[in-house]
């Protein structure tokens, strides 16, 4: 084992950083030439010292770095390698006044993980190579990210029990051929928020999106919790017909028409036929639900190859792994005939059947740890080459049949790589668990760049009183909501929440999923969320916090003159919300119920600090302001 010089260190070299312990580390000679470097950045942690990014490269020394600073408190780092190396880049902040751990991860509590912990391999098909430590006031103290969204890159974080620091590491393969090592790091202290819709602007350089159907950003109803396997055209018809009169614009039909079984699993995936006595006539039931003014979804577990299936003897050689207690494989997406079966049956939906779109399910599954060898006849080395070739060809032959194809993809798939291929994304499964669908709506909004939002799929028991369905709604506020109740079984008090919340959804669009996304302690679970476009402003409640109003600046758009609007949307059972005014002034408010029904319309003179107003649990407060 060699080690070459510090051939990029300062006049005066930065201090190596004190050691932490990771068990399992490379030992040894293992991986031939290591050579460490130091790279100034040009930025200083809040304490004031230098950042300096310690690097590595294991297994080769022909790789260069280099750091520019763009815009105040925020540094691009780039490595290119003329050998085959890996590349290990390391840095810390001081971990003064650190409240969370913010990454993409749906199983992430926001505590402040130690820098042991094994770190995360994300890829196309799993997560995304951002982080943000957040400190109080909801500041980032250091927000980074990694350029590469393809191929999979280690990244890891924690603190660093020797020095009370906070450590970011980031790992990649390089090639004299491939992508370099590019990495964006931001210690701007700006809100955590902005500094990831930063990212997403930098992942979105160079990347076109073919854009969002309409439909996509409004309420939608799924068969999942409603029906689960139990479909058939006039189950779905009847429930479509349901949700078109409270507000739905499209009907996703889920796991059960491609089968008669109904014991669940997936041995009854990959054929992709529809069950003959459920839907004998798939054309002529999409026309019926078109009738009713819906779009029309169709799901799709991509990987999976079931053993109740016919295409099974044809591919059980070309899969990457087998799942026993799922009756079925995942097949490998590097062989064309693969691809090519994946792409044709499900394109039938659309050009056959005439659907609007597809659910993309479980293509997460395709990330696996440790894939075999290439089968013969495989036209591509890598996983990950194969799973966006597959999605890549999947888009453009959808897109010959219908330009505005809707495409849904679910968490944890939310790479910026996978955004030309979706339509929207969707937060992962957590049925009955509204401060679970909260966060993870809001953890999506804040990576989905050009991609609609949707809720997990919203249900309840029947006997739930209607302030309880009022606050699931509200939970998913800066979402597309998807509702998958049994829609005729529900209650008259029900059924006018559905109304009046998805009339809001409907209403303020615009602001709730393309506003400026302003959540509050990511700690906490965000117990306070904000949008707010130029002329409106929304915050909703989940905890007994106060509200500050804006200032007439943040609400008012250039020359518009109009009036400035706040909704406040409660969720929590203390009614009581306290305004917080800047300066004395006047609006109308008006509360509304979780029905919607008005129960005041007052002109409220606010004064300077606190002013309590009464919003029943799942109302609504707007609040009119004048000039």
């Amino acid at each position: 084992m060699t080690t070459a010089p510090d051939a990029t260190a300062p006049d005066t070299a930065a201090p190596q950083p004190v050691p932490a312990w990771r068990p399992g580390a490379p030992a040894g000679d293992t991986h031939g030439t290591v050579v460490h470097r130091q790279l100034p950045t040009g930025l200083h942690h809040a304490t004031g010292t230098p950042l300096v990014v310690h690097l590595t490269g294991l297994g080769g020394e022909e790789w260069e770095p280099v750091s520019t600073t763009v815009a105040d408190g925020v540094a691009l780092v780039e490595v290119r390698a003329a050998d085959t190396v890996t590349v290990r880049a390391e840095w810390r902040v001081p971990c003064v006044g650190a409240t969370a751990y913010w990454t993409p991860n749906t199983d992430a509590s926001r505590w402040l993980p130690p820098s042991w912990i094994a770190p995360r391999t994300v890829s196309l098909a799993l997560g995304a190579p951002v982080a943000s430590l957040v400190g109080a006031g909801d500041r980032a103290l250091c927000t980074a990210a990694a350029g590469e969204t393809t191929a999979p890159v280690r990244v890891g974080a924690g603190v660093v029990e020797e020095s009370g620091e906070f450590a970011f590491t980031v790992e990649q393969e390089l090639t004299p051929d491939g992508p370099p090592l590019r990495l964006r790091i931001d210690v701007g202290g700006r809100h955590f928020a902005d500094t990831l819709r930063d990212v997403t602007d930098w992942w979105a350089e160079g990347t076109r999106h073919p854009g969002v159907a309409p439909a996509a950003r409004m309420p939608a109803y799924s068969t999942w919790y409603s029906l689960h396997q139990n479909v058939d055209a006039a189950a779905v018809e009847r429930q479509a017909a349901l949700a078109a009169a409270i507000g739905c614009e499209s009907v996703i039909v889920d796991d059960g028409w491609q089968t008669a079984d109904r014991t669940r699993g997936y041995g009854h995936c990959g054929d992709w036929e529809p069950n003959p006595e459920a839907f004998p006539d798939p054309a002529a039931h999409v026309a019926e639900v078109h009738c009713l003014g819906l779009a029309y979804l169709l799901w799709y577990a991509v990987p999976f190859i079931g053993r109740q299936n016919e295409a099974w003897e044809r591919f059980k050689g070309l899969t990457l792994r087998e799942e026993p207690h799922l009756d079925a494989a995942v097949l490998d997406p590097r062989h064309p005939d693969v691809r090519a079966h994946l792409v044709d049956r499900i394109s039938r939906a659309v050009e056959e059947w005439g659907t609007d779109g597809v659910k993309l399910d479980f293509i997460d599954r395709f990330a696996v740890a440790d894939p075999p060898p290439a089968p013969p006849g495989a036209d591509h080395a890598a996983v990950h080459d194969g799973v966006r070739r597959l999605l890549a060809d999947l888009d453009a032959r959808l897109r010959r049949s219908r330009p505005d194809v809707i495409v849904e993809h679910r968490q944890p798939y939310v790479s910026p790589g996978l955004w030309p291929y979706a339509t929207m994304v969707r937060a992962t499964d957590c049925p009955l668990s509204p401060a679970e669908n909260r966060q993870r709506t809001v953890d999506c909004r804040l990576l989905a760049g050009p991609l609609a939002v949707h809720a997990d799929m919203i249900m309840w028991n029947a006997a739930e009183p209607p302030e309880s369905v009022a606050v699931h709604l509200v939970n998913a506020l800066f979402s597309v909501p998807q509702i998958s109740v049994d829609l005729g079984a529900q209650t008259p008090d029900q059924l006018a929440v559905l109304d009046f919340w998805l009339g809001v959804f409907r209403r303020y669009a615009d602001v709730l999923q393309l506003g400026a996304l302003e959540p509050s302690r990511p700690d906490l679970g965000y117990p306070l969320v904000r949008a707010h476009d130029g002329r409106t402003t929304v915050v909703a409640r989940y905890a007994p916090l106060p509200v500050v109003l804006p200032a007439p600046d943040d609400t008012e758009g250039p020359g518009t003159g109009g009036p400035r609007t706040l909704l406040v949307a409660n969720a929590d059972a203390d009614p009581v919300v306290l305004l917080v005014a800047g300066r004395p002034e006047r609006a109308l408010a008006r509360v509304q119920d979780c029905r919607g029904e008005i129960l005041s319309e007052t002109v409220l003179d606010l004064v300077t600090g606190t002013n309590p107003v009464t919003v029943p649990t799942g109302g609504l407060l707007t609040l009119t302001r004048e000039h």
